[in-house]
């Protein structure tokens, strides 16, 4: 009997393996391990969500028209120019349906995020990787990547797993060395947690011309991470390409109805920006107070190297900090063995997280 088989590459990929979330027999659990909102949702969002419960028989707005107009309200953005999807994730995978296929190359940063990768791959196409000197994006070298087969270039910036950006002009820089024909996707899904006076998500490159996209999520500092939502601005074609083949209602209501609540509560927003400052200096003194080398990190997360000795390397803490009731993402799967990546989280588990690397590197 011959079964169905999938085309040629799909059996090469590797499956997305998200941030852990049990420790079993650990008693108290601290989640450390997929960079979700510290203090979780806006109360609104929670309001908001709840009062949808009561139409769920009804299809949503297919459109997303409510939240285009409160994303755009909130961010001085046209929403005709936006696009909503069941996480960023989705509208990534949007974008390399849409704009690659066989014989085609996409270009990401070596430590980049890992479904720019798979969204390539499923397509048929070749993923590129740019080096990343000192685990930090560089122009030149996602440039010296790209040739004629290449369609898209994904930027995160920031950058995840390693916390680091670069300048609004590198950005530019970068747009204007590429081919008009070549699609920049701008991955900002921890542009809240910014304020770099250097720093531009992207939105102005989108506005000048017709091959930048900037997509952004509801998962992280707004916390919605389980409702799968996030957003797209783009130059029209793009957004009417991708409403195009998008399903007709990828959006549900309780998520829209919650994605325009969260984004209005710019109280809730701040509160959680100067948490996650707050809580990430004062990891930084403990883990440098420890002797552990350390990212710079502009994000809600902190990238920890660990020395190649006997009980104190970065799967022997993982193990140790998850006995412990502290769940921290290993990151081979990034090409990175020997470190591993920690949320800020509230300050209770930061705390335990910190009480735990004590007990191993404590002078």
């Amino acid at each position: 009997m011959v079964a169905p088989t999938p085309r040629p590459g799909i059996l090469d990929i590797a499956p997305y393996v998200p941030g852990g979330a049990h420790a079993p027999g650990a008693g108290k659990v601290y989640k450390l391990s997929s960079n979700e909102s510290a203090l979780g949702p806006s109360p609104r969002a929670v309001e908001a969500y709840k009062a949808a419960a009561g139409a769920l028989h009804e299809y949503p707005d297919g459109a997303a028209g409510g939240l285009r107009a409160a994303i755009g309200a909130a961010y001085s953005l046209d929403p005709a120019r936006i696009v909503c999807g069941a996480g960023s994730d989705e509208l990534l995978q949007l974008l390399a349906r849409a704009y690659l296929g066989p014989g085609d190359s996409a270009v990401q940063t070596q430590h980049g995020f890992l479904v720019y990768a798979i969204a390539t791959k499923a397509c048929g196409a070749e993923i590129r990787f740019a080096p990343e000197p000192a685990l930090v994006a560089d122009v030149d070298a996602i440039l010296a990547a790209v040739d004629e087969s290449t369609r898209i270039v994904f930027l995160a910036n920031p950058n995840n797993p390693t916390g680091t950006y670069i300048a609004a002009s590198e950005v530019r820089r970068l747009r204007e060395a590429l081919r008009e024909d070549v699609l920049l996707v701008l991955d900002a899904a921890y542009a809240e947690y910014m304020d770099a006076p250097d720093y531009e998500p992207g939105a102005a490159l989108v506005d000048e011309g017709d091959n930048v996209v900037m997509t952004r999520t509801f998962s992280k500092i707004y916390g919605l991470a389980s409702l799968r939502l996030g957003w797209a601005y783009c130059p029209p074609a793009v957004a009417d390409i991708l409403n195009r083949i998008r399903g007709p209602f990828n959006v549900s209501a309780p998520a829209l109805a919650a994605g325009a609540a969260a984004v209005a509560d710019k109280a809730f927003i701040r509160r959680n920006r100067e948490h996650n400052r707050r809580e990430r200096d004062w990891l930084a003194q403990q883990l440098g107070g420890l002797g552990l080398y350390f990212q710079p990190s502009v994000a809600n997360f902190i990238l920890v190297r660990f020395p190649d000795e006997p009980g104190r390397t970065a799967k022997e803490v993982a193990a140790r900090l998850k006995a412990g009731g502290v769940i921290a993402r290993e990151m081979d799967a990034y090409g990175l063995p020997d470190r591993l990546r920690v949320s800020i989280g509230p300050a209770e588990a930061n705390r335990r997280f910190i009480a735990l690397l004590s007990e191993i590197f404590a002078p």
